[in-house]
């Protein structure tokens, strides 16, 4: 009689049609770096495979219409019978091939998208402001729906982390923006991956929804033009200079200028002005009759109530309305270059405080019913979210901020400012 080797036993025993099934489960489990032990069930065996099953382990295996195969009795089985002295990891092998090890694979993928984005990483670790995006940029996964490859997403978002850094900005093309960090002044052109990262993070930093920015990416057609020049401009970017704009009233302008003319002929009607930034670029000289405090809020609301209730006898009021635009920061360049100072108010909350802060760092100003003591007194029991940030104009602000845990918006404290700009 022939005598068979080991290897054709165990191709005789489990190397068969009927057995492929536990073959590949076992496969399976070693490639996710599992043991081969407990028990493995087929369900719904044909009679062919639980024939082989019961030449495999040589009894008939359990009744019912699911077929289970302890791995560790197989194992003991192939062993002594010599068809797989080694056990059943190199039968496995044998039978199937040499074996991926998925999890050692999957570490390195995992690596290699922990180093393409290590340099955005090292330039959001100190912004707050930016915690919640750089957790959305994984939970949501747009990066790797963007750019597939680590390798290929390196570049990409060690761009885009040169972008976030130069952001938000005091007025700046888009264009020279990418250039200057992207070394391409088409990077930030929609629908470029680098693009749709970067206004992401342009729309956070303003406190937008982020996810309609990359709902309106390359990955589903063009983005609402509007949307998009209103995102980049809270942020201090333009795509163009009358996209960028500025609330104001009741600013009594020097009508020697034509900026200084419209504000003076609103002044005069009690009624809003909106300034470009094309306008005010093209300001040449003051732009105030005299030096004076200037108040500014974070809410078109505040605005609209003022025009409302005190029309032409309102004091200069400017909107911020967000991040500050690059209109926004243009006059109040002009505005203190004619000698005026600042009055500021915004929303109780960590986003009001960071705008705050931006304006604090380039002009300073008074708080106007904006430090601990008007946080104390005002009405307001929303949730306070987000992660505190310093008050510089008064430290003890943060520290009210954080004990009392409230969110008071502009709106609720209207009475007390237009009480304020009448008097």
């Amino acid at each position: 009689m022939e005598q068979l080797s080991g290897a054709d036993r165990l191709r005789r025993l489990l190397g068969g049609p009927h057995t492929a099934w536990l073959v590949e489960r076992m496969r399976r489990r070693l490639e996710l770096g599992k043991p081969l032990s407990g028990a493995v069930t087929l369900v719904s065996a044909s009679a062919e495979q639980r024939r082989a099953v019961e030449l495999l382990l040589g009894r008939r295996p359990n009744s019912g219409a699911s077929l289970n195969v302890s791995l560790d009795e197989l194992d003991r089985t192939l062993r002594a019978s010599g068809a797989a002295p080694d056990g059943l990891a190199v039968a496995v092998e044998q039978l199937a091939g040499p074996v991926r090890d998925r999890s050692a694979e999957a570490a390195s993928v995992a690596a290699a998208w922990d180093s393409a984005f290590r340099e955005l990483d090292t330039a959001v670790a100190d912004r707050p402001d930016l915690a919640d995006w750089r957790s959305w940029l994984d939970t949501t996964g747009v990066v790797r729906r963007l750019v597939a490859d680590p390798a290929a997403a390196r570049p990409v978002l060690d761009a885009v982390a040169r972008v976030v850094r130069r952001l938000p900005s005091t007025g700046v093309p888009l264009g020279r923006l990418a250039a200057e960090a992207c070394g391409d002044a088409h990077a930030l052109d929609e629908g470029r991956p680098v693009a749709t990262l970067a206004l992401s993070a342009a729309r956070a930093l303003a406190g937008r929804s982020v996810g309609s920015s990359v709902a309106g990416s390359s990955l589903a057609g063009a983005s609402p033009p509007a949307g998009r020049r209103a995102a980049w401009a809270a942020v201090g970017v333009h795509l163009d200079e009358l996209s960028s704009t500025v609330l104001c009233l009741g600013i009594p302008g020097n009508v020697r200028s034509p900026v200084g003319r419209m504000l003076a002929a609103t002044q005069d009607a009690g009624e809003p002005c909106v300034l470009t930034l094309r306008q005010l670029r093209r300001h040449d000289g003051p732009i105030l009759t005299s030096g004076r405090v200037v108040r500014l809020c974070e809410n078109p609301v505040v605005v609209a109530a003022a025009a409302e209730e005190l029309g032409a006898s309102c004091p200069p009021l400017v909107c911020v309305n967000g991040r500050p635009s690059a209109a926004v920061w243009r006059l109040l360049d002009l505005l203190t270059s004619d000698g005026a100072g600042f009055a500021y108010h915004g929303d109780f909350d960590w986003g009001g405080v960071a705008i705050a802060i931006a304006v604090y760092e380039r002009f300073g100003f008074a708080p106007w019913r904006y430090d601990a003591a008007d946080y104390e007194t005002a009405m307001g029991s929303a949730p306070l979210t987000g992660i505190p940030v310093s008050t510089p104009w008064d430290p003890s602000l943060r520290t009210s901020m954080v004990r009392r845990g409230a969110r008071i918006e502009e709106e609720l404290v209207l009475d007390d400012l237009l009480r304020d700009l009448a008097t």
